[in-house]
C-alpha cells in the first residue's frame, strides 16, 4: 500500500471512529454554514503565448497589479479588510517575495495587507488558495487572496534549471526530481501504454474545445482584459501599445491527424511534442476568499465554497500520475464519490499525463476540462492553480451545476487536488 493510499485509509477510519458527527455526503457538501469558507471573485488575465504573444514584454509582478485591481474592481472590496495575500509563482528572482509585495501596494491594498510567495511547482496557484482557506479556518485572518502569476517569457529557460549538490545527486530517488518533465512524461507514455494517436487525438480535443468556447464568449466573464500594455513586435523591434482581452495560444483547426505531423521533441520515436504538450504562457489570476458569514455582512456575492483539498507525493520519475493519486484523496475528505462530481479541471501538463489518469480514474471524460486546457491556452506555471478556480467557477455557473474538481501533477513527484461547490 502507496503512502497516499495509507493517509486515506487512515482519513476514513478516523471519520469511522470519530465521536463527532460529521455530515457526509454530496447533500452536506452543498449545504450551507456561516463557517463556510466562500469565494466572493475570481478571475484571471488573458493567457498569451511565450515570447510571441501580447503579454511578452508585460513582467509578472506588472500582470500581478492588473489582477489584483481587477478583483479590487469586480468585488468591490474595501482593500483594507484583505489581511494577507498569497501569490503563487515558480520561476520569479528572490521567489517574487519583494515585487508581489510591491504589486499589491501599487494595486490599491494598504501597508496593513501581508503578502507573501510560495512555489509548489504547478500546483502554487491552488497552494496558494489553499492557504488563505486554511488562514480564515484557522481564525489568523478573515479575508484573503489567494493568486498566482507566470511570466515564462522572461523567466522560463536555462536559468530556471536547478543545480544539485554531490549530496543530492548521490541520491538515487533525489536526483530524480532534477529530470526534465519532457522526458519523464515520454518514459511514461512509453512505460504506462499512452500511444501518440491517442495522446494526439486528446490535445486536438483540447485545441477544439477551446476555440469553441472561445467563439462562444465563454472566458469572457472569467477574463480581466489588458487595455493598455507595452509589446515590442519581433519582427521590427518598435514599440507599441496594445490591448489584449483574449487569450492568444488557442488555435483553429487543429486535429489529431495535423498533429501526428509534428516532430516528437525529446526521442527519436517519442510521442510528446509541441502540440500535445502544455503551451509556454504568461498570465496571473487571482481569487477572493472569506467566510460566509463575512461575504454575508460585507455584502458580497458568494459564487462558491471550497470544500476540501489534498497534496500527495509520487515517485519523482512518475510526477505525471499525481492527480490520481490526489483526486480521490480530496473527494473523501469531501465525503464525496467522483460520481458526485459535474466538473474536473485538470492540468494539461502533457496529453500523456492527463489522459493517463482520467482513464486510469475512470473520470466521465465529458465533464473532463470541458471548454479545452492547458495544451490549448497555456500553463503559465504558477498561476495555472488560480486559473482553474476562476474557470471552474465560470463553467459551473454557466451551466447551473453545482460540485466542482480543481487537480494537476506537481514536478518533483506530486499530485495535488481541491474540492469546490458552486
Amino acid at each position: 500500500m502507496s503512502k497516499a493510499q495509507q493517509r486515506l485509509s487512515q482519513f476514513q477510519s478516523h471519520l469511522a471512529s470519530s465521536e463527532v458527527d460529521i455530515p457526509r455526503g454530496r447533500e452536506s457538501v452543498l449545504s450551507k454554514s456561516p463557517n463556510d469558507i466562500v469565494i466572493t471573485c475570481a478571475l484571471r488575465t488573458p493567457f498569451t503565448k511565450g515570447g510571441k504573444g501580447g503579454l511578452k514584454d508585460t513582467p509578472a509582478a506588472d500582470l500581478l497589479v492588473h489582477a489584483f485591481k481587477s478583483l479590487l474592481a469586480r468585488s468591490k472590496v474595501d482593500p483594507s479588510l484583505v489581511e494577507d495575500i498569497a501569490v503563487g509563482s515558480v520561476l520569479p528572482p528572490g521567489g517574487g517575495a519583494t515585487e508581489f509585495r510591491a504589486a499589491a501596494l501599487v494595486a490599491g491594498f494598504p501597508e496593513s495587507t501581508a503578502v507573501k510567495s510560495l512555489n509548489r511547482q504547478c500546483s502554487s496557484g491552488l497552494q496558494a488558495c489553499v492557504d488563505i482557506a486554511n488562514a480564515i479556518i484557522s481564525g489568523m485572518i478573515e479575508v484573503g487572496i489567494g493568486s498566482g502569476v507566470e511570466s515564462m517569457s522572461s523567466q522560463y529557460g536555462p536559468g530556471a534549471v536547478t543545480e544539485f549538490s554531490e549530496l543530492l545527486e548521490s541520491h538515487p530517488e533525489a536526483k530524480n526530481c532534477k529530470v526534465p518533465m519532457g522526458l519523464l512524461s515520454e518514459q511514461m507514455a512509453k512505460d504506462r501504454s499512452i500511444s501518440r494517436k491517442d495522446q494526439d487525438m486528446f490535445a486536438a480535443s483540447s485545441y477544439q474545445k477551446a476555440v469553441k468556447a472561445q467563439q462562444e464568449g465563454k472566458f469572457d466573464e472569467e477574463i480581466a482584459p489588458l487595455q493598455s500594455v507595452k509589446f515590442i513586435d519581433p519582427k521590427t523591434d518598435q514599440e507599441r501599445m496594445i490591448s489584449v482581452n483574449k487569450d492568444d495560444g488557442i488555435r483553429d483547426g487543429i486535429t489529431a491527424e495535423s498533429l501526428g505531423k509534428i516532430k516528437p521533441a525529446f526521442a527519436k520515436d517519442g510521442s510528446i511534442h509541441a502540440g500535445n504538450a502544455s503551451q509556454i504562457t504568461d498570465g496571473a489570476a487571482a481569487v477572493l476568499l472569506m467566510k460566509r458569514s463575512t461575504a454575508e455582512r460585507l455584502g458580497q456575492n458568494i459564487i462558491g465554497k471550497f470544500v476540501s483539498s489534498s497534496i500527495v507525493g509520487v515517485k519523482p520519475l512518475l510526477m505525471g500520475i499525481g492527480p490520481w493519486k490526489a483526486i480521490p484523496v480530496a473527494l473523501a475528505k469531501a465525503g464525496i464519490s467522483k460520481d458526485d462530481v459535474d466538473v474536473f479541471e485538470i492540468n494539461e501538463a502533457f496529453a500523456s499525463q492527463c489522459l493517463w489518469c482520467v482513464r486510469e480514474l475512470r473520470l466521465d471524460e465529458t465533464k473532463v476540462n470541458p471548454n479545452g486546457g492547458s495544451i490549448a491556452f497555456g500553463h503559465p506555471l504558477g498561476c495555472t492553480g488560480a486559473r482553474q478556480v476562476a474557470t471552474l467557477f465560470n463553467e459551473l455557473g454557466r451551466t447551473g451545476k453545482k460540485i466542482g474538481v480543481t487537480s494537476m501533477c506537481v514536478g518533483t513527484g506530486m499530485g495535488m487536488a481541491a474540492v469546490f461547490v458552486k
